[in-house]
């Protein structure tokens, strides 16, 4: 019986007899979820056999497609087995240090199905990615698939964004249970240091704190084997977060002593929101002196960084996270005066879709009205801010925050509040 074809060709085969470009398709895709996004470098991927799709997309495809699940599965199948062919004959290549023994790729090839196929363009040229690395193309892909995720939520929400990771968090996982070499083993562990990391990001904004704690602990452990310490710096900044916003100011400070040291004298958006976060831990503790050092020290940090250290991604430190960072400072020492202004500054440079940066401003500023003496007034604000706020926002961080500024209201403003917290 003749094999199947890959689900590569399959799915390019049906597209292009229908006339459209890849753009096209994927609009398609997305519309048939309901407008989430699908990003066409998806489609390519598996058109080009570099991914396979996931089972959670086998009945989409086949409805977007016009074809069945069954068909879908089988394609898949079919190009799994050509990958197991390919990988052997790279292990062949590696270990006898010459071709691969013609006879024992041809039994292979037919107990795979592929003596049979008709397109033996493909089959070659599989064939030759196979032989020239078996990995490169999947460590090209999560380089790429890192640098998509850095630049933030832009929009979505942390669930979307968590979802649309799940297939590169398998891809890597798949990834570190094969033999590299030192080089490569290097480059696979800085690119893991940072989608871990992004992954812990995205479950502290949730409010799931111990799973963020055991993402970051593995986000730690990549850049100590590859010898990264900028990256390592930026993992410990960012996991001292996790305790500053969820109770264990000490704990946090300590954690960014810690980054700081990492990141060294030279400017980088690890050391400059290190600073940050001494700050907001020293104010949170009660030591104003230490959090005004700390402040003067993250805005010399911030004055220093490029364009690159300080561009608005999870990897840098714009402008707006560090008014951000110093209103959380000053609104928790008291110094509203100052607090009011760095709100100001923040909300100046916070696109419109950025719903939980906003919400967070407001909160600051509820908290600085009401240490100015107008506790309805403050109630007021928190609650039009939390009511405005997508569902999709109302875990985790900011119901964090409203909640610390909740118990701080008494009498009415303080039930006015809470009865908004309940309602959502």
């Amino acid at each position: 019986m003749m094999a199947p074809e890959g689900i590569g060709a399959l799915l390019r085969g049906i597209r292009e007899a229908a006339g459209l470009t890849r753009e096209e398709q994927a609009a398609v895709l997305q519309a048939a979820q309901g407008g989430k996004w699908f990003d066409p470098e998806n489609l390519k991927r598996w058109e080009t056999g570099k991914r396979l799709p996931t089972p959670m997309w086998h009945a989409l495809l086949a409805e977007c497609y016009g074809t069945s699940t069954e068909e879908i599965v089988r394609a898949v199948v079919a190009s799994r087995r050509r990958r197991r062919l390919h990988r052997l004959i790279d292990e062949e290549a590696r270990e006898e240090g010459s071709a691969v023994d013609r006879r024992k790729f041809l039994g292979v090839a037919a107990a795979t199905g592929m003596a049979g196929l008709p397109d033996i363009a493909e089959a070659r040229q599989g064939i030759n990615a196979g032989l020239s690395t078996a990995d490169g193309g999947d460590l090209a892909y999560l380089s790429g698939a890192f640098e998509r995720h850095r630049g933030g939520y832009r929009g979505r929400p942390p669930n979307e964004v968590l979802g649309q990771m799940k297939a590169d968090l398998d891809l890597l996982r798949e990834m570190f249970g094969r033999p590299h070499p030192a080089s490569v083993r290097k480059d696979l562990a800085r690119t893991a240091a940072g989608i871990t990391g992004l992954v812990a990001i995205i479950q502290h904004d949730r409010g799931d704190q111990r799973d963020a704690v055991g993402w970051f602990a593995t986000a730690e452990q990549a850049p100590r084997e590859s010898g990264d310490r900028q990256m390592l710096a930026w993992v410990l900044s960012r996991h001292a977060m996790v305790p500053l916003n969820y109770g264990a100011p000490h704990a946090a400070a300590t954690m960014a002593v810690r980054a700081r040291a990492e990141a060294g004298r030279s400017p980088s958006a690890a050391g400059a929101l290190a600073a940050a976060v001494t700050a907001r831990s020293l104010a949170s503790v009660g030591d104003r002196e230490g959090a005004l050092r700390a402040v003067a020290e993250a805005r010399a940090a911030a004055a220093r960084l490029d364009s690159v250290q300080g561009a608005d991604t999870w990897f840098g430190y714009p402008p707006q996270k560090h008014h951000v960072h110093l209103s959380q400072a000053f609104t928790l020492m008291g110094r509203t005066r100052e607090a009011y202004a760095e709100q100001e500054s923040a909300l100046a440079l916070t696109a419109s879709p950025s719903a939980m940066t906003r919400a967070l401003i407001a909160v600051d500023r509820a908290a600085c009205v009401r240490a100015d003496g107008d506790p309805v007034a403050a109630a007021d604000l928190a609650v039009t801010a939390w009511m405005r706020l997508p569902a999709a926002y109302c875990d985790g961080l900011v119901r964090s925050r409203v909640e610390s500024l909740c118990q701080s209201l008494p009498g009415r403003p303080g039930s006015t509040l809470r009865d908004a917290l309940t309602s959502r």
